[in-house]
């Protein structure tokens, strides 16, 4: 399918359409390689590269690869090597990322071939419209078909599983907004992927061991046991308040973590990835880490120079143990081989980042990965060493496979390895140095992406516990309410009052003097011809457009740019009723164009309000849950597809009065 679109692209007058034809029959690999090396010099390469490699999901080259593949497959062998054995053979001759890491990649690569091989009949039927903006020299048009057919389609018939993960949180104190923050952007990009159909599993939980929890609970009067019941409850009811949809909250005091990390540990060992020795350097009490030289910033303060961690700016010091080391180095080819892919962390500057880091080697020194049971009590023993417990970040990063029931459970083999991990730039080292390099020495795939966000800050200070500068959630709610502290949060800070004109524009159109028996026309096409004005026009080429534009931002990451071109359609909506004053027509009972027209405003706007709020119910689930309740929208058309323009999944042309006379979407502000 995609060598299709590339071949009629690519065609250097793009109007010629009975030589676009003859190229969609062309199925050779070097037929398609040579037109997709052609493909730069073409003049509109600019325009739809971009389209065409999102849609390759790779890269040309290796999409090339993938094609040369399978006309290999559709070829007699001339050789008696089993097909196993070639497999085995050709796997092994490429670097590894872990004992099933090559062979799952091959065989995905394989299925997305085949996959879109089985979508060429269907491909033919839809690439008319494309073909007829080509042949007029309609770029814009042809580019907006690709985003809103041409994507939808793979996705359509690709439904895949995904895994989502929040870091567990630390319990030396209570949640934070930028605890919620983080838990909201995994939450919406969960409810995202469900809307597209895939089977989703969002991971959270919280981090329960270490010295900071022993001594807050010192601190507390408390056991440690105890002290992180309560504390890991409040995480809890943070996200069911704020309808986090997880699928597991996973605790690393719950026995069967326990289980998970004896096991890896002892996987660790097996692979010799593990030995004891005498561990000495810079070590920082408060982030519980060693930290290298190079990591170091030296203070003064009160007179006397001290040396402070460089990501955290806290007091280190000096320290010798016997300690059990995990052999980093070994790891670099490895992680950089893993870097190959950009999407591997994102954004673009935390993966650059990340790369140069691995590259110096600045942090791939064997590290320690368990402390002296005398120095650290509170935490998961050494298998068969009881005089040392693993390391805290160790132990808080098998959550990630505990969560999936590992190693037991089959979930574990069906969801791994980890979509997307939503991350603080603060983790980054452990989630995009050790992680990978502890996932790959234990023979997993590390994961695909790592998704890194900045801090919530107060008076340009990270929000943190130990300042004692945090803003809690539930405080928040109760002035901005559970659905405008999210929407807060997910629009990066921007006042939600924007938010209300999505409720304003559903009042409007069901309020007593314009729609007394709330009504809900069925849009359709006819809506904008009978009122024939440009800002009617200019709403329905917006809601014709704002789907795809919406989902190309949920796959980059950008939540505030969906928020953004949510409300550029809503404010359309608006505009149109301002220009075609419905009040007005109200009024002219006896004249029945003018209730043809206020059917045709209130359809148009009713149909704006439907489809903004499926787009932003990954980002405000229960305002829009509500609201599309009160707009009596099915709940089996609440997919993403229900989110294109008249693709409202009613079977009637006028739907019965909505159930719930009235509803407060927002709560104002005073």
């Amino acid at each position: 399918m995609i060598k299709i679109l590339s071949l009629r692209l690519l065609n250097s007058s793009l109007g010629n359409n009975n030589l676009l034809y003859k190229n969609i029959m062309t199925s050779s690999a070097v037929r398609a390689k040579k037109f997709l090396e052609g493909l730069k010099d073409n003049p509109y390469f600019d325009k739809y590269a971009g389209a065409i490699a999102k849609l390759q999901q790779t890269n040309p080259d290796e999409f090339i690869s993938r094609i040369e593949e399978t006309e290999k497959k559709k070829r007699p062998s001339k050789s008696k090597e089993s097909a196993a054995a070639k497999f085995n053979r050709d796997a092994s001759a490429k670097p590894s990322l872990g004992s099933l890491d090559l062979k799952q990649t091959k065989v995905s690569r394989l299925s997305d071939v085949m996959k879109l091989e089985l979508l060429e009949d269907k491909a033919n039927r839809l690439m008319t419209p494309l073909l007829r903006s080509v042949s007029n020299n309609n770029h814009r048009q042809a580019k907006s078909w690709i985003n809103k057919t041409f994507t939808r389609t793979y996705v359509d018939y690709c439904p895949k599983n995904v895994y989502l993960t929040t870091p567990i949180f630390y319990v030396n104190a209570g949640p934070h907004i930028g605890h919620l923050y983080t838990a909201s952007l995994a939450d919406a990009f969960a409810r995202f992927n469900i809307m597209l159909g895939h089977q989703v599993f969002l991971s959270t939980g919280t981090d329960e061991h270490g010295t900071k929890v022993s001594d807050a609970a010192n601190a507390n009067n408390l056991s440690p046991q105890n002290y992180t019941d309560k504390i890991s409850g409040l995480f809890k009811d943070m996200c069911d308040n704020f309808d986090i949809s997880y699928s597991n909250f996973i605790r690393t005091t719950d026995l069967r973590h326990h289980e998970a990390v004896n096991h890896f540990w002892t996987t660790l060992k097996e692979n010799g990835h593990l030995y004891l020795g005498k561990y000495s350097g810079w070590y920082c009490v408060s982030d519980e880490a060693f930290v290298s030289e190079s990591e170091l910033l030296e203070k003064v303060l009160n007179g006397k120079t001290i040396k402070v961690s460089a990501a955290s700016g806290n007091l280190v010091q000096w320290m010798e143990e016997d300690n059990y080391k995990f052999k980093l180095g070994s790891m670099q080819d490895d992680l950089k081989y893993w870097l190959k892919n950009v999407k591997a962390v994102e954004p673009i500057k935390f993966h650059k980042i990340l790369l140069s880091w691995i590259e110096e080697g600045s942090c791939l020194e064997d590290f320690s990965v368990s402390r002296p049971v005398s120095r650290a009590p509170w935490g998961i023993k050494v298998p068969n060493d009881n005089s040392h417990t693993i390391y805290v970040w160790l132990d808080a990063l098998i959550s990630y496979l505990t969560s999936l029931g590992y190693p037991k459970n089959q979930e574990f083999a069906k969801f791994w390895p980890p979509t997307v991990q939503i991350i603080g730039k603060d983790i980054l080292k452990f989630h995009g140095v050790y992680w990978p390099a502890f996932s790959m020495a234990a023979g997993l795939d590390p994961p695909r992406t790592l998704l890194c966000h900045s801090h919530w800050t107060v008076d340009d200070e990270k929000m943190s516990k130990s300042k004692g500068n945090v803003v809690s959630p539930s405080e928040a709610a109760k002035l901005f309410t559970a659905d405008g502290l999210r929407y807060f949060l997910l629009r990066e800070a921007v006042p939600h009052s924007d938010a209300n004109t999505l409720g304003n524009l559903v009042s409007r159109c069901m309020g007593k003097a314009l729609n007394p028996d709330k009504i809900i026309p069925e849009p359709c096409v006819h809506h904008a011809e009978t009122l024939a004005s440009d800002e009617a026009l200019r709403l329905v080429e917006s809601l014709e457009n704002v789907s795809s534009i919406a989902y190309d931002y949920y796959n980059d990451y950008n939540l505030h740019l969906v928020v953004d071109i949510v409300m550029q359609s809503l404010f359309l909506a608006n505009k149109m009723i301002d220009h075609h004053k419905p009040w007005v027509l109200a009024k002219e009972t006896e004249n029945l164009q003018a209730e043809e027209k206020l059917d045709s405003v209130l359809a148009l706007g009713l149909e704006a309000a439907r489809i903004g709020s499926l787009i932003l119910t990954p980002i405000i689930p229960r305002l829009t849950y509500h609201l599309l309740d009160f707009l009596n929208v099915p709940s089996n058309a609440r997919m993403w597809d229900n989110s294109k323009y008249l693709n409202t999944g009613r079977n009637n042309n006028q739907i019965n009065p909505p159930k719930q006379q009235d509803y407060a979407f927002f709560k104002k502000l005073r």
